[in-house]
């Protein structure tokens, strides 16, 4: 019997007297009022020499959409701040259309996060298929003062999961540049320069361009400022010319690193822009390229505006990467830049498989390096909160004020455990961030220990557990624990928990190693010295079967565990006291 037909009459979570408003969220009558569309037909005013469209026009329209996007939720005017990682998936041909679909994620106090969909339309075939996905934040001004925004207000299943998760990403942005900063002082970057043969290799003062924009009207938003998307355009012209002066063909730029504006420019600003090949590997390159500004020609000091990573490929005729050839840097900073763009590819590499990793992929852990630390954290938190915004939970049972809730969606199974506790939500939120107490209440912990604690909010543990269901061997995890306070009032204390592999604690014979993809805590003030606490599980193969027997009601198991939680918050209420004032 499959899992489906075991929950088919259990009671929906969702109430039966939703609203018509709600109803019509769910529906196609519904449209985020930030939504913003935009078609455009590709003609070959807009194409390359291969007759596609041209990356920097693209981003143009992108940043256009997403520009009116931020502006009609702010109602005032709005400059874009940054540009999260952008990955080309298809180009685009003369004759077909390009369709942008923008809207507001979520607003902070002067900022917003925009998401962006961009997609080609072939009109005589009827075929339609994703060219990228990017993330926009914009920052709303008037009068020459930032505005506070007004909140979003999330209604559809789809806009509660990025309202949540845009906090986190909000987080990853603010560190960024120190992470890569640390990082490159910090690893150490090898490299092949010495046992290349350096008669194959191009000089890479052969690839650096310059060139000079003057910034006119046509340019500028309706406050004088440059369109960002303008910038980038001119950005991807100069970095195209400069890996086509590597490999002597027509390149195509296949990602864009995320990236900030450091300062605005405006009309009559001269716009100086550099960009140079900073390596190339064996069928990319990354080109870096600046952006710098000054008024007057007699000007000496220039205006920091921008700089940006490009990763540009060569496609032969079957649409596959080609080899190129090797870069030889100039002494000092060309080297330094050289093992730079190694580092950057490695961290890309390892940032673009956690976050854009299936959960229905195996295997479940992912190692734990400096160089991905903080994507770890991110997809941690962010997978638990896309877990907790999903609206088909179903009640499966309750008893003595314990509710559980299941949800079956795309081969997985997974439960959560909500109850109320009257224990003050950030105590109880410091009372289960450390691991290491959770044995005195959860005897499927035998034993914790802290093997590292990475920062204030991220740690990780080695956790054993007693054999179940027969096995004659106990469970041992290696689990990465991230937790996070409120952004905004009624949001939760979040403890996310996942499995990391690490190379000091590798798979004992005297233990059977178990994974967990994505499991935690999320806790709500519902008043003074009043909390709802709820814990989330996706079950893994491994314990499927405990689950299911929990959940159908063949055990009680997790009623037990869970009001020993509660019974533990009680008790040590009065434990962390002094701590409270630091949340």
């Amino acid at each position: 019997m499959g899992l489906a037909s075991v929950f088919s009459n259990r009671t929906s979570r969702k109430s039966a007297s939703r609203t018509d408003s709600d109803n019509m969220a769910d529906g196609e009558g519904y449209r985020n009022p930030t939504e913003v569309q935009m078609s455009q037909l590709v003609l070959p005013c807009h194409t390359n020499q291969r007759g596609e469209l041209s990356v920097g026009q693209l981003l143009k329209w992108i940043d256009a959409t997403a520009c009116l996007s931020a502006e009609r939720h702010a109602g005032c005017p709005c400059v874009t701040a940054s540009m999260d990682d952008i990955y080309f998936e298809h180009t685009i041909s003369v004759g077909q259309v390009v369709n942008i679909k923008a809207k507001v994620n979520r607003a902070f106090n002067s900022s917003m996060e925009v998401g962006i969909q961009v997609a080609s339309e072939d009109l005589c075939s009827e075929k339609q298929w994703c060219v990228c996905k990017a993330l926009a934040t914009f920052v709303a001004h008037k009068e020459l003062s930032k505005v506070k925004l007004k909140p979003t207000m999330p209604r559809t299943e789809e806009e509660k999961t990025e309202h949540s998760v845009a906090a986190e990403r909000r987080r990853m942005r603010l560190v960024y540049a120190d992470t890569i900063k640390d990082l490159l002082a910090n690893c150490v970057i090898q490299d092949d320069l010495e046992s290349r043969d350096c008669s194959h290799m191009v000089p890479a003062e052969k690839t650096r361009v310059e060139s000079v924009e003057l910034v006119l009207p046509p340019h500028a938003n309706h406050q004088g400022n440059t369109f960002g998307g303008q910038i980038m355009a001119w950005m991807e012209n100069v970095a195209t010319i400069a890996a086509s002066r590597l490999c002597r063909a027509h390149p195509t730029l296949k990602a864009i690193e995320m990236f900030h504006f450091r300062g605005p420019s405006q009309v009559g600003d001269r716009l100086v822009l550099k960009a140079i090949v900073n390596n190339a590997f064996k069928h990319s390159m990354e080109v870096g390229v600046c952006v710098e500004a000054y008024r007057q020609e007699a000007e000496t000091h220039r205006r920091h505006i921008n700089s940006a990573f490009m990763t540009f490929v060569v496609l032969g005729a079957d649409d596959q990467p080609q080899m190129l050839p090797w870069i030889r840097p100039q002494p000092g900073d060309g080297e330094r830049r050289y093992r730079e763009a190694s580092a950057r590819k490695k961290i890309r590499l390892d940032r673009q498989y956690i976050v854009s990793c299936k959960q229905a992929e195996m295997p479940l852990s992912v190692p734990w390096d400096p160089s991905n630390q903080v994507c770890l954290s991110y997809n941690n938190v962010s997978s638990l909160k896309m877990l907790v915004a999903k609206d088909n939970w179903v009640l499966s049972s309750e008893s003595n004020q314990v509710r559980l809730y299941t949800l079956e969606e795309d081969k997985f199974l997974s439960f959560h455990m909500e109850m109320l506790v009257h224990v003050d939500t950030a105590q109880a939120f410091l009372l289960l961030s450390d691991l290491r107490r959770r044995p005195e209440w959860d005897k499927h912990c035998r034993s914790v220990e802290l093997v590292q604690q990475v920062d204030e909010d991220d740690a990780i543990y080695h956790v054993i557990s007693p054999a179940l269901g027969g096995d004659p061997k106990p469970q041992d995890f290696i689990i990465l624990a991230s937790r996070r306070k409120p952004c905004d009032i009624g949001e939760p204390y979040v403890i996310a928990l996942r499995s990391v592999t690490l190379p000091t604690h590798r798979e004992s014979p005297e233990y059977r190693r178990g994974e967990t993809v994505c499991s935690g805590f999320c806790f709500w003030r519902e008043g003074d010295q009043l909390t709802k606490v709820s814990y989330y599980n996706q079950a893994t193969p491994g314990v499927l079967k405990y689950v299911t027997t929990n959940v159908t009601g063949l055990s009680s198991e997790f009623y037990t565990t869970f009001k020993a939680c509660e019974q533990f918050l009680l008790d040590n209420r009065n434990d962390l006291a002094p701590s409270l004032q630091t949340l």
